[in-house]
């Protein structure tokens, strides 16, 4: 007998319409998470159809009608044996992975855009109204978030802290101003459409593992907006909320700071330099925020003392020929260099070029351990305002009385009005509760991404890293590799493995640096983006490329190391990466020459490493073993 296919379909969407009784039996065919509601009719399929051949045909007929992943686990349950059955590709694809995103700053917008790249669903919960993150300026500091001051410029070049697919335009400074990066940042949401992932004003209170947590890698994720709590369940979470917004104030190392009759605060509270005018102050701190308010402070102060207990070696955002200091320092040329040469080499000729600039013993900086042992500082003007006199170095603070300072050698500063503690941040993630514990700033994850000991790799800390360059393309590197873990194309080592290689990074650290709350995520720019890059395949193959496009190569090993090297190949891969490479200095002078000149001065960017073309033949043959 011949069955007429449209009569077949006419006739078993008849029979959809029995009694709901083989519903029962669901349980039995279905796998334990099915949706089996939307399963039932399919059922009514089997149920009716009989033994034999009508049975196999009314199967397959559902199988390939089903609109229903759960049905279609039914069928092939029914089929093959539960969880038997081979892999199949259907017109239709299972539900996206939901995946919770907290904080909506720079890291957070890069994660939404990752998630999406990877056919995730990202929900971004900000609890302020805007995004920007740390570089939003507002006037009135906010508890529990991060807070910069008016005049703020970022120390990394746009070249090197753009996204990798997104260059930021080339009229814009090299070294930005906050408003800046926020205008780069909206449109950079704007072109990828990433706001309508964002749940605005909306606080993250808890993130809780669920009771199956061991079998599905869930979470119970509960937050409130306008006084109203909600809770969901989401596949997967990502933290993006930084490290910058609980200040660190080591008030017990200060004896007498409660007899202090004037105002002392930490830099976080700091917007601008007039409530200081005429007055002594005090800026405890060297680091890059302690330098950059002893500067603007003594603008309008009558004097500003900026004591550290340490020194410091101060690098200048302006290096060679003009160029910015990382564009010239951070290529993959220097890294060879770097790795071949003795740490006390390169240290002995950074510090020769350092003080070559200004001798760092003559102004009271110069510090007991070598370049390589601290996170440096990035300052352009702070030796002119030490050789003016309106910054005087000074050593550690002893004691605090109501109205001076004693320090560790013994001189006295009288009629002090202010002290500011520019004196760093600590961080920890209050709603994950027990889950990810820190102490004193240290806190285990497997390549500052992933803790080691939960059963599903369903977590992820993105930008919980001090580098030695940008941050910004590193979180999304982070989030690039998290984001395919979470799709299950990629998979991470086990807890052995991966505290192994926590315990390794901890002693190199500990080994490099000198003993600080800061250096516990330190991270070198290209060895951490190349050691992420290659578990998702996107490191730059240098070797392959000079076979196939000698200029590309060249400028990918002796220019900047710019993000966009890790969008040539592999997933992600963008048709814009190549131009975007061979055009960065195009982008670097644009916003510089605003004047029309003779340029036959000449020197650009590459002429260092074209005056090396002697070493051609070693290089490449450092390359070819290399990479």
């Amino acid at each position: 007998m011949k069955l007429n296919p449209s009569f077949m379909g006419i006739a078993l969407r008849s029979l959809l319409a029995i009694d709901l009784w083989a519903s029962k039996r669901l349980g039995v065919c279905a796998g334990e998470n099915s949706s089996w509601g939307s399963a039932r009719p399919l059922m009514k399929v089997i149920e009716i159809s009989g033994h034999g051949i009508p049975w196999l045909a009314g199967t397959l007929y559902g199988l390939c009608r089903s609109g229903s992943s759960a049905g279609r686990e039914v069928l092939l349950n029914l089929l093959f044996g539960k969880r038997s059955y081979p892999v199949l590709k259907f017109r239709k694809t299972m539900a996206k992975k939901r995946v919770a995103i907290i904080g909506g700053g720079s890291s957070g917008l890069c994660t939404i855009k990752c998630c999406l790249d990877e056919g995730l669903e990202p929900v971004c919960f900000e609890s302020s109204e805007d995004i920007g993150g740390l570089w939003r300026f507002k006037e009135n500091p906010e508890e529990d978030r991060a807070s910069i001051y008016k005049s703020v410029i970022i120390n990394t070049s746009k070249e090197m802290m753009c996204f990798s697919d997104y260059p930021i335009p080339d009229n814009y400074p090299n070294y930005m101003p906050n408003f800046k990066i926020m205008e780069y940042f909206r449109q950079y949401a704007k072109h990828f459409d990433l706001l309508k992932y964002i749940r605005f004003r909306t606080k993250v209170c808890s993130a809780t593992r669920r009771p199956d947590f061991a079998s599905s890698g869930q979470w119970d994720v509960v937050v409130e907006t306008d006084g109203k709590q909600e809770s969901s369940i989401f596949d997967a979470i990502m933290v993006c909320s930084g490290h910058h917004t609980t200040a660190h104030m080591p008030l017990d190392t200060f004896p007498g700071i409660e007899k202090f009759q004037g105002r002392y605060f930490h830099s976080r509270d700091y917007k601008d330099p007039i409530e200081f005018t005429g007055k002594r102050v005090i800026v405890i701190g060297i680091g890059n925020s302690g330098g950059d308010l002893a500067v603007e402070i003594s603008h309008t102060a009558d004097q500003v003392f900026l004591s550290t207990r340490r020194g410091a070696w101060v690098l200048n955002r302006v290096s060679d020929k003009g160029y910015p200091g990382d564009v010239v320092l951070s290529t993959r040329f220097n890294l060879l260099l770097k790795q071949l040469l003795l740490p006390h080499i390169v240290n002995n000729w950074a510090e020769n070029r350092l003080n070559e600039r200004f001798n760092h013993s003559h102004y009271g900086l110069k510090p007991q351990h070598r370049f390589l042992s601290q996170h440096p500082t990035i300052n352009d003007e702070l030796p002119n305002r030490i050789i003016s006199g309106k910054v005087q170095v000074k050593p550690n603070i002893k004691e605090l009385t109501k109205t001076a300072a004693i320090f560790e050698d013994g001189s006295k500063e009288e009629d002090i009005d202010f002290i500011v503690f520019a004196t760093g941040y600590s961080f920890s993630f209050p709603f994950l509760g027990n889950t990810l514990p820190v102490t004193n700033n240290q806190v285990p994850l497997y390549k500052f991404v992933f803790p080691p000991h939960l059963e599903k790799p369903t977590l992820a800390i993105i930008g919980l890293v001090q580098p030695l360059g940008a941050i910004m393309p590193i979180s999304e590197m982070q989030a690039r590799w998290a984001s395919r873990v979470f799709k299950g194309l990629e998979t991470i080592p086990s807890e052995s493995e991966m505290l192994s290689d926590i315990m390794a990074k901890k002693t190199a650290m500990e080994k490099r640096y000198v003993r600080s709350p800061r250096h516990t995520i330190q991270v070198d720019y290209i060895e951490y983006m190349d050691e992420l890059a290659s578990e998702i395949g996107v490191k730059p193959n240098i070797r392959s490329l000079f076979l196939t496009n000698p200029k590309l190569a060249w400028e990918v090993l002796f220019g900047p190391c710019t993000p966009f090297q890790y969008r040539l190949q592999g997933p992600g891969k963008w048709a814009g990466a190549k131009k975007a490479i061979l055009t960065q200095h195009d982008r670097i002078i644009k916003p510089l020459r605003t004047r029309p000149t003779d340029n036959s001065v000449g020197g650009g960017l590459m002429s260092f490493a074209f005056k090396m073309a002697g070493l051609a033949v070693a290089v490449f043959a450092i390359v070819f073993t290399f990479f």
